[in-house]
Protein backbone atom coordinates (compact mmCIF):
# COMPACT_ATOMS: atom_id res chain seq x y z
CA UNK A 1 0.00 0.00 0.00
CA UNK A 2 1.49 3.63 -0.86
CA UNK A 3 2.14 5.88 2.01
CA UNK A 4 -0.50 8.41 1.05
CA UNK A 5 -2.79 5.75 0.29
CA UNK A 6 -2.08 4.64 3.94
CA UNK A 7 -2.49 7.75 5.86
CA UNK A 8 -5.54 8.09 4.00
CA UNK A 9 -7.07 5.45 5.56
CA UNK A 10 -5.84 6.27 8.71
CA UNK A 11 -7.78 9.26 8.60
CA UNK A 12 -10.44 8.25 7.79
CA UNK A 13 -10.53 5.37 10.27
CA UNK A 14 -9.26 7.94 13.03
CA UNK A 15 -12.84 10.21 11.64
CA UNK A 16 -14.74 7.03 12.70
CA UNK A 17 -13.10 6.17 15.83
CA UNK A 18 -11.46 3.13 15.20
CA UNK A 19 -8.22 4.03 15.63
CA UNK A 20 -5.95 2.96 18.72
CA UNK A 21 -4.84 6.05 20.55
CA UNK A 22 -1.28 4.78 19.55
CA UNK A 23 -1.64 5.32 15.36
CA UNK A 24 -3.36 8.59 16.00
CA UNK A 25 -1.51 11.81 14.59
CA UNK A 26 -1.84 13.95 17.09
CA UNK A 27 -3.69 12.76 20.44
CA UNK A 28 -3.10 15.75 22.56
CA UNK A 29 -3.36 18.85 20.41
CA UNK A 30 -2.16 21.84 21.51
CA UNK A 31 -3.89 25.17 20.04
CA UNK A 32 -2.57 28.29 20.05
CA UNK A 33 -5.06 30.71 18.78
CA UNK A 34 -3.21 34.20 18.29
CA UNK A 35 -6.32 36.60 20.06
CA UNK A 36 -8.42 37.14 22.92
CA UNK A 37 -11.68 34.97 23.35
CA UNK A 38 -14.50 36.06 21.27
CA UNK A 39 -13.02 36.87 17.77
CA UNK A 40 -13.29 34.93 14.55
CA UNK A 41 -9.83 33.31 15.23
CA UNK A 42 -11.32 32.30 18.84
CA UNK A 43 -14.41 30.47 17.45
CA UNK A 44 -12.96 28.73 14.03
CA UNK A 45 -9.94 27.53 16.44
CA UNK A 46 -12.73 25.70 19.18
CA UNK A 47 -15.07 24.57 16.46
CA UNK A 48 -11.67 22.94 14.93
CA UNK A 49 -10.86 21.32 17.95
CA UNK A 50 -14.48 20.02 19.10
CA UNK A 51 -14.18 18.50 15.75
CA UNK A 52 -11.05 16.83 16.33
CA UNK A 53 -12.47 15.30 19.43
CA UNK A 54 -15.86 14.48 18.06
CA UNK A 55 -14.14 12.60 15.64
CA UNK A 56 -11.99 11.16 17.57
CA UNK A 57 -9.31 12.70 15.67
CA UNK A 58 -7.76 13.53 19.25
CA UNK A 59 -7.88 12.83 22.60
CA UNK A 60 -7.96 16.45 23.50
CA UNK A 61 -7.48 20.10 22.59
CA UNK A 62 -5.62 22.47 25.31
CA UNK A 63 -6.45 26.04 23.95
CA UNK A 64 -4.13 29.34 24.52
CA UNK A 65 -5.43 32.75 23.59
CA UNK A 66 -2.57 35.19 22.99
CA UNK A 67 -3.96 38.25 21.67
CA UNK A 68 -2.30 41.54 20.51
CA UNK A 69 -0.71 43.10 17.12
CA UNK A 70 -2.83 41.37 15.12
CA UNK A 71 -1.89 38.20 15.73
CA UNK A 72 1.97 38.68 15.96
CA UNK A 73 2.21 38.66 19.49
CA UNK A 74 0.94 34.77 19.05
CA UNK A 75 3.17 34.21 16.17
CA UNK A 76 5.99 34.78 17.95
CA UNK A 77 5.03 32.55 21.01
CA UNK A 78 4.27 29.70 18.41
CA UNK A 79 7.48 30.19 16.73
CA UNK A 80 9.47 30.11 19.87
CA UNK A 81 7.84 27.85 22.25
CA UNK A 82 6.73 25.28 19.82
CA UNK A 83 9.68 24.19 17.61
CA UNK A 84 9.39 20.40 16.67
CA UNK A 85 6.35 19.87 18.07
CA UNK A 86 3.98 17.66 15.65
CA UNK A 87 0.93 18.24 18.06
CA UNK A 88 0.96 22.07 17.87
CA UNK A 89 -1.49 24.22 15.84
CA UNK A 90 -2.00 27.62 15.23
CA UNK A 91 -4.89 29.51 14.07
CA UNK A 92 -4.28 32.35 11.32
CA UNK A 93 -5.35 33.91 8.44
CA UNK A 94 -6.05 37.23 6.48
CA UNK A 95 -5.65 39.19 9.39
CA UNK A 96 -2.34 38.16 10.52
CA UNK A 97 -1.17 38.98 7.10
CA UNK A 98 -2.35 41.72 7.19
CA UNK A 99 -0.63 43.01 10.60
CA UNK A 100 2.91 41.65 9.68
CA UNK A 101 2.70 43.90 6.40
CA UNK A 102 1.91 47.17 8.90
CA UNK A 103 3.41 45.93 12.04
CA UNK A 104 6.63 44.42 10.70
CA UNK A 105 6.98 41.96 13.96
CA UNK A 106 10.78 40.23 14.41
CA UNK A 107 9.46 36.97 13.98
CA UNK A 108 8.45 35.67 10.24
CA UNK A 109 4.73 33.78 9.14
CA UNK A 110 7.69 31.44 7.18
CA UNK A 111 9.07 30.34 10.54
CA UNK A 112 6.19 28.30 10.70
CA UNK A 113 4.69 25.14 8.85
CA UNK A 114 1.69 25.95 6.59
CA UNK A 115 -1.18 23.54 7.11
CA UNK A 116 -4.34 24.19 5.01
CA UNK A 117 -7.10 26.75 4.65
CA UNK A 118 -10.66 26.12 6.24
CA UNK A 119 -12.79 28.84 5.78
CA UNK A 120 -13.43 32.54 4.50
CA UNK A 121 -15.92 34.64 5.90
CA UNK A 122 -16.82 38.10 5.03
CA UNK A 123 -17.26 40.70 7.14
CA UNK A 124 -20.27 43.06 8.23
CA UNK A 125 -20.43 46.45 9.08
CA UNK A 126 -22.74 47.46 11.73
CA UNK A 127 -24.43 50.25 13.48
CA UNK A 128 -25.15 50.48 17.21
CA UNK A 129 -28.57 50.49 18.20
CA UNK A 130 -28.65 53.78 19.10
CA UNK A 131 -26.86 55.73 16.47
CA UNK A 132 -28.06 58.80 14.81
CA UNK A 133 -27.20 56.61 11.37
CA UNK A 134 -29.23 54.41 9.54
CA UNK A 135 -27.30 53.49 6.69
CA UNK A 136 -23.72 53.18 5.37
CA UNK A 137 -24.83 56.18 2.55
CA UNK A 138 -25.50 58.36 5.94
CA UNK A 139 -22.22 56.79 7.44
CA UNK A 140 -20.42 57.84 3.69
CA UNK A 141 -21.65 61.37 4.35
CA UNK A 142 -20.44 62.15 7.48
CA UNK A 143 -17.11 60.78 6.12
CA UNK A 144 -17.36 63.27 3.58
CA UNK A 145 -17.61 66.01 6.08
CA UNK A 146 -15.35 65.05 9.00
CA UNK A 147 -13.56 62.10 8.34
CA UNK A 148 -12.03 61.79 11.53
CA UNK A 149 -15.48 62.15 13.05
CA UNK A 150 -16.36 58.87 11.97
CA UNK A 151 -14.62 56.16 13.99
CA UNK A 152 -14.64 52.79 12.65
CA UNK A 153 -14.01 49.86 15.17
CA UNK A 154 -12.65 46.43 14.47
CA UNK A 155 -9.69 43.96 14.81
CA UNK A 156 -6.42 44.95 14.96
CA UNK A 157 -4.32 47.10 12.42
CA UNK A 158 -3.97 45.49 9.08
CA UNK A 159 -7.29 43.21 9.35
CA UNK A 160 -9.65 42.84 6.47
CA UNK A 161 -12.37 45.65 8.48
CA UNK A 162 -9.80 48.16 8.96
CA UNK A 163 -8.45 47.48 5.08
CA UNK A 164 -12.26 47.65 3.97
CA UNK A 165 -12.71 50.71 5.70
CA UNK A 166 -9.57 52.61 4.00
CA UNK A 167 -10.93 51.25 1.02
CA UNK A 168 -14.88 52.63 0.99
CA UNK A 169 -13.03 55.92 2.15
CA UNK A 170 -11.05 55.71 -0.83
CA UNK A 171 -14.12 55.03 -2.82
CA UNK A 172 -15.78 58.30 -1.68
CA UNK A 173 -13.09 60.81 -2.31
CA UNK A 174 -11.51 60.32 1.05
CA UNK A 175 -8.06 59.86 2.27
CA UNK A 176 -7.75 56.72 3.53
CA UNK A 177 -5.10 58.24 5.83
CA UNK A 178 -7.19 60.56 7.55
CA UNK A 179 -9.56 58.00 8.89
CA UNK A 180 -10.63 57.31 12.43
CA UNK A 181 -9.70 53.58 12.85
CA UNK A 182 -9.81 51.95 16.58
CA UNK A 183 -7.71 48.71 16.62
CA UNK A 184 -9.32 46.05 19.46
CA UNK A 185 -7.20 43.18 20.20
CA UNK A 186 -10.16 40.81 20.00
CA UNK A 187 -13.53 40.52 19.34
CA UNK A 188 -15.08 40.64 22.45
CA UNK A 189 -13.71 43.82 22.82
CA UNK A 190 -14.53 44.88 19.88
CA UNK A 191 -17.70 43.91 20.76
CA UNK A 192 -18.30 45.90 23.99
CA UNK A 193 -16.96 48.90 21.86
CA UNK A 194 -20.19 48.82 20.09
CA UNK A 195 -22.87 47.90 22.43
CA UNK A 196 -21.70 50.84 24.32
CA UNK A 197 -21.76 53.85 21.65
CA UNK A 198 -18.25 54.13 21.79
CA UNK A 199 -17.65 53.73 18.19
CA UNK A 200 -19.60 54.79 14.98
CA UNK A 201 -19.27 51.73 13.10
CA UNK A 202 -18.29 48.43 13.78
CA UNK A 203 -16.66 45.69 11.49
CA UNK A 204 -16.30 41.87 11.78
CA UNK A 205 -17.30 39.07 10.74
CA UNK A 206 -21.05 37.99 10.51
CA UNK A 207 -20.99 34.99 13.16
CA UNK A 208 -19.06 37.54 15.99
CA UNK A 209 -22.16 39.91 15.39
CA UNK A 210 -25.17 37.63 14.44
CA UNK A 211 -26.50 37.42 18.05
CA UNK A 212 -26.54 41.11 18.41
CA UNK A 213 -28.07 41.65 15.09
CA UNK A 214 -30.46 38.86 15.87
CA UNK A 215 -31.44 40.74 19.52
CA UNK A 216 -31.74 44.34 17.68
CA UNK A 217 -28.64 45.83 19.87
CA UNK A 218 -26.78 46.46 16.34
CA UNK A 219 -28.03 47.20 13.14
CA UNK A 220 -26.59 46.02 9.79
CA UNK A 221 -25.87 48.06 7.11
CA UNK A 222 -23.11 46.27 4.64
CA UNK A 223 -21.25 43.55 3.52
CA UNK A 224 -18.30 43.10 2.34
CA UNK A 225 -18.75 40.17 -0.32
CA UNK A 226 -20.06 39.97 -3.99
CA UNK A 227 -23.98 39.34 -3.44
CA UNK A 228 -25.88 39.12 -0.47
CA UNK A 229 -24.90 36.47 2.02
CA UNK A 230 -27.70 33.39 1.67
CA UNK A 231 -30.44 34.44 4.09
CA UNK A 232 -29.44 37.39 5.08
CA UNK A 233 -31.05 40.64 4.23
CA UNK A 234 -27.90 42.83 4.54
CA UNK A 235 -27.11 44.95 1.20
CA UNK A 236 -23.35 44.88 0.01
CA UNK A 237 -21.71 47.53 -0.44
CA UNK A 238 -21.16 47.08 -3.99
CA UNK A 239 -25.36 47.68 -4.07
CA UNK A 240 -24.65 50.50 -2.06
CA UNK A 241 -22.53 51.88 -4.88
CA UNK A 242 -19.73 51.43 -2.92
CA UNK A 243 -17.29 48.96 -5.23
CA UNK A 244 -15.31 47.13 -2.31
CA UNK A 245 -15.12 43.12 -2.09
CA UNK A 246 -12.64 41.56 0.33
CA UNK A 247 -13.25 38.24 2.04
CA UNK A 248 -11.34 37.34 5.96
CA UNK A 249 -10.07 33.57 5.12
CA UNK A 250 -9.22 31.28 7.79
CA UNK A 251 -6.28 28.54 8.46
CA UNK A 252 -3.91 26.94 10.42
CA UNK A 253 -0.24 26.45 10.90
CA UNK A 254 2.13 23.97 12.42
CA UNK A 255 5.25 24.49 14.55
CA UNK A 256 8.23 25.09 13.08
CA UNK A 257 10.63 21.98 12.53
CA UNK A 258 9.04 19.42 12.08
CA UNK A 259 9.60 16.70 9.57
CA UNK A 260 7.83 16.42 5.91
CA UNK A 261 5.88 13.05 7.50
CA UNK A 262 4.44 15.03 10.44
CA UNK A 263 3.57 17.70 8.45
CA UNK A 264 1.40 15.18 6.12
CA UNK A 265 -0.16 13.37 9.12
CA UNK A 266 -1.29 16.82 10.90
CA UNK A 267 -2.75 18.37 7.60
CA UNK A 268 -4.49 14.35 7.17
CA UNK A 269 -5.88 15.20 10.27
CA UNK A 270 -6.97 18.87 9.99
CA UNK A 271 -8.21 17.77 6.76
CA UNK A 272 -10.35 14.69 8.38
CA UNK A 273 -11.84 17.25 10.90
CA UNK A 274 -13.42 19.48 8.38
CA UNK A 275 -15.28 16.53 6.55
CA UNK A 276 -16.82 15.73 10.10
CA UNK A 277 -20.22 16.62 11.06
CA UNK A 278 -19.23 18.80 14.02
CA UNK A 279 -17.26 21.12 11.90
CA UNK A 280 -20.25 21.04 9.15
CA UNK A 281 -22.37 22.28 12.06
CA UNK A 282 -20.02 24.81 13.10
CA UNK A 283 -19.57 26.24 9.21
CA UNK A 284 -23.61 26.16 9.47
CA UNK A 285 -23.90 27.86 12.74
CA UNK A 286 -20.92 31.07 11.76
CA UNK A 287 -22.16 31.43 8.34
CA UNK A 288 -18.75 30.10 7.29
CA UNK A 289 -18.03 29.20 3.41
CA UNK A 290 -16.09 26.30 3.21
CA UNK A 291 -12.69 27.41 1.29
CA UNK A 292 -10.03 24.02 2.27
CA UNK A 293 -6.64 24.15 0.48
CA UNK A 294 -3.43 22.54 1.69
CA UNK A 295 -0.08 21.37 0.59
CA UNK A 296 1.84 23.36 -2.05
CA UNK A 297 -1.57 25.33 -2.91
CA UNK A 298 -2.02 26.83 -0.08
CA UNK A 299 2.05 27.81 0.59
CA UNK A 300 1.28 29.58 -3.30
CA UNK A 301 -2.26 31.04 -1.98
CA UNK A 302 -0.70 33.03 0.93
CA UNK A 303 2.62 33.90 -0.88
CA UNK A 304 0.23 35.51 -3.28
CA UNK A 305 -2.19 37.27 -0.56
CA UNK A 306 1.20 38.71 1.13
CA UNK A 307 1.60 40.41 -2.20
CA UNK A 308 -2.01 41.20 -3.23
CA UNK A 309 -2.60 42.39 0.37
CA UNK A 310 0.48 44.50 0.21
CA UNK A 311 -0.43 46.50 -2.75
CA UNK A 312 -3.95 47.36 -1.60
CA UNK A 313 -2.59 48.20 2.03
CA UNK A 314 0.39 50.88 0.43
CA UNK A 315 -2.24 52.62 -2.04
CA UNK A 316 -4.64 52.71 0.42
CA UNK A 317 -1.82 54.55 2.50
CA UNK A 318 -1.88 52.15 5.10
CA UNK A 319 1.59 50.58 4.67
CA UNK A 320 4.57 53.49 5.53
Amino acid sequence: MRRDTFLKSLAALAAAGALPLSARAAANVKMLIPANPGGGWDITGRALGKALTDAKLADSVSYDNKGGAAGALGLAQFVNGSKGDPNALMVMGAVMLGGIITGKPPVNLSQATPIARITSEYNVFVLPANSPFKTMADVVAQLKKDPGSVKWGGGSRGSTEHIAAAMIAQKAGVDPAKINYVAFRGGGEAIAAILGGNVTVGGSGMSEFAPYIADGKMKPIAVTSAQRLEGSKVPTLKEQGIDVEIGNWRGVYGAPGISAEQRKALTDMVLAAVKSPSWAEAVKKNDWTPAVLSGPDFDKFVEAEFANLRDVMTKAGMVQ
